[in-house]
């Protein structure tokens, strides 16, 4: 699954964040208001990328360095600070991206709970290789997403908040009858289980990202960020998993 756009885009954010000793880069995505301000600006539409300064680095929240790329041969330059007034801040986070978020940590707190079974039951290399890749991603994920809800004063969700109500909105999750069907396999039943579950667990988590974008949220810079980065990475392990599971039947 690929997130879908326009195929032109006048004017791109590219934003570095700085939040305490940690830098968050954004991800790219369209901003129509600011094309029309860079047009007035500089008389054309552009493409401003916003950097830190080695000297901006030192505070809470660096101040953003705008460059003009120049026509083709030629250097970029810098925008004066009159000019970068002209420009639109970038947006702020939406009650979808926060709930995008609430929602993602609980539905990658299933997945461990599906990886932790690994270990006593599965009888292939591979599967244990691709379940420690999933384990260690997801963990620093659920971990990024509680720093950027405790960084915007938002809740964080319970620790088992999957076990109820939510297993029946959040796409790909697995019930608890689902769960306890994993927990009894062991060996080749296990391991097709297992790919078969994740798959579809994965394949949950890219149309949670299609919903955050549905429903008006991935304007700020850091979730459209995190969020493409979750499905590029959920989408290289989907492929993974097939492929996996193309051997195991061979």
């Amino acid at each position: 699954m690929t997130l879908s756009g326009p195929s032109v885009r006048p004017l791109v954010w590219r934003a570095e964040f700085s939040y305490g000793d940690r830098i968050v880069f954004s991800s790219r995505r369209r901003i129509v208001i600011a094309a029309v301000a860079a047009a007035v600006v500089l008389g054309a539409s552009v493409f401003a990328v916003v950097q830190l300064t080695d000297d901006a680095r030192e505070g809470p929240v660096a101040a953003p360095r705008i460059v003009q790329p120049g026509a083709p041969g030629q250097s970029g330059r810098v925008l004066s600070p009159a000019e970068q007034s002209q420009l639109p801040a970038p947006p702020k986070h939406t009650a979808a991206d926060t709930q995008f978020m609430q929602r993602m940590i609980a539905h990658h707190v299933q997945a461990l709970d599906m990886t932790a079974l690994v270990a006593d039951r599965s009888v292939s290399k591979d599967v244990s290789l691709i379940a420690k890749r999933i384990e260690t991603s997801q963990r620093d994920e659920i971990a990024q997403m509680q720093q950027w809800l405790t960084e915007r004063g938002e809740q964080l969700p319970g620790p088992h908040e999957h076990h109820a109500e939510h297993d029946a909105v959040m796409p790909g999750m697995l019930t608890p009858e689902q769960l306890a069907q994993l927990v009894e396999a062991r060996g080749e039943q296990f391991d097709r289980l297992f790919l078969d579950f994740m798959i579809r667990h994965h394949e949950g988590a890219l149309t949670m990202v299609q919903q955050l974008y549905a429903e008006g949220g991935g304007l700020e810079p850091a979730s459209d960020r995190f969020a493409r980065e979750v499905n590029a990475d959920q989408g290289i392990e989907i492929r993974s998993m097939r492929e996996l599971q193309a051997r195991l039947a061979g």
